[in-house]
């Protein structure tokens, strides 16, 4: 497979500069033709927020794209399935729906007639129009993420699963390992034909919700989900080889068979990691005598990092409670705007922070209160 991986430095979103860094980055990385094709834009929209909080791709390199591929005579479709996906859903709020009307580009419901693939295991639903289309191309945004550490191409391709069947795979897989497992998985089943993504500014901290915009300063481009990640993640700090979803790729011979077959076009790497980054700690529990006495003594769950509401800050809207795939969450029928977790039920998976708009939900160890 194709293994390029094309950076170029970024620091504005100016749709011209970023037109002409997608052109130099398409090339480097010898994109396929895009001459007669019917092209799928998959961006990142976890929820439908501002630009400037950097939850979703921004709407300028959404422009771009759509001018960069409409010049290579493609016909051009977007769509995504957020969280929380509800009936007739636009990206209003991130600036994307704005850009698909001036450009003339439809906006897919993925929720409507979604179809069906085989993984692995088992099977799942997948968004209809991926066999309507001729090429996807997947538009993530450099971001932490609490369960799987970063997000990038290869946990960008869930948005095509409609709907709460992202959630339900939490619930199917409980852990960092099993669902960095099924992620890859799913890529393997729906490999995207090339990826393009927002580093102008990113997210560090508690992402992919709640963390804070960053200045990266990169567009990085490739074919190669599995090499665009480990350049990616190499950029915000961390080593590629801690991030499940890379490893667990290398480890199958999927995309690469070593991180050094990448072929790679940009700046020395090494002048551009943004050593201050605020990464997701790494877990270290891997120990067998750990594991073994974790199994068996239910408080040395209050070691590991959990959800913890704040009730100044919930606006009582419930999406946690929507998106929680164990039912463990639950509002105070007694206080206002007070969220209660069951902690023998929650399993970590972090998708309430992921979908609250108003920073309520913290991820953190909580030694008193459980």
């Amino acid at each position: 497979m194709n293994s390029k991986v094309a950076l170029r430095k970024c620091t504005d979103y100016d749709t011209d500069i970023v037109y002409h860094n997608i052109s130099d980055i398409y090339r480097a990385c010898s994109g396929p033709d895009l001459h007669n094709k019917k092209v799928l834009i998959k961006p990142n929209v976890l929820t439908d927020s501002a630009p400037e909080k950097c939850v979703t791709t921004h709407p300028v390199v959404i422009e771009a794209l759509i001018r960069f591929l409409k010049e290579k005579g493609a016909t051009v479709y977007a769509g995504d399935s957020p969280s929380i996906h509800l009936k007739g859903f636009r990206p209003d709020k991130s600036g994307i729906s704005r850009v698909l009307e001036v450009s003339n580009v439809p906006w897919i419901d993925f929720n409507r007639k979604p179809g069906e693939i085989k993984l692995r295991n088992g099977k799942i639903r997948i968004a209809s129009v991926i066999n309507d289309v001729d090429l996807i191309f997947s538009v993530p945004k450099l971001k932490n993420h609490e369960l799987v550490y970063f997000t990038g191409a290869i946990k960008n391709t869930l948005g095509l699963v409609p709907g709460f069947s992202k959630a339900k795979q939490h619930a199917l897989h409980q852990d960092r390992e099993s669902f960095s497992r099924f992620l890859v998985d799913l890529n393997e089943s729906v490999t995207q034909h090339f990826y393009l993504m927002d580093g102008i500014i990113g997210m560090e901290g508690p992402g992919p919700g709640q963390g804070k915009p960053v200045k990266t300063g990169v567009l990085i481009g490739s074919s190669n989900p599995l090499a665009l990640d480990v350049i990616a993640s190499r950029i915000a700090g961390y080593n590629p080889r801690d991030i499940p979803t890379s490893r667990i790729a290398l480890a199958r011979g999927l995309w690469l068979h070593s991180f050094e077959e990448i072929e790679y076009d940009g700046p020395v790497i090494d002048t551009i990691v943004k050593t201050d980054f605020k990464r997701i700690p790494i877990s270290q529990n891997g120990n067998i005598s750990f594991k073994f006495i974790k199994n068996r003594l239910q408080f040395l769950r209050k070691l590991e990092r959990r959800p913890v509401f704040n009730p100044l800050n919930c606006s009582g809207c419930r999406e946690c409670i929507k998106i929680c795939p164990q039912n463990a969450i639950v509002m105070d029928p007694h206080i206002k705007n007070h969220v209660v977790l069951t902690d023998r039920k929650c399993i970590r998976c972090f998708c309430c922070s992921e979908v609250c708009r108003y920073n309520a939900v913290t991820i953190k160890r909580k030694l008193i209160g459980v």
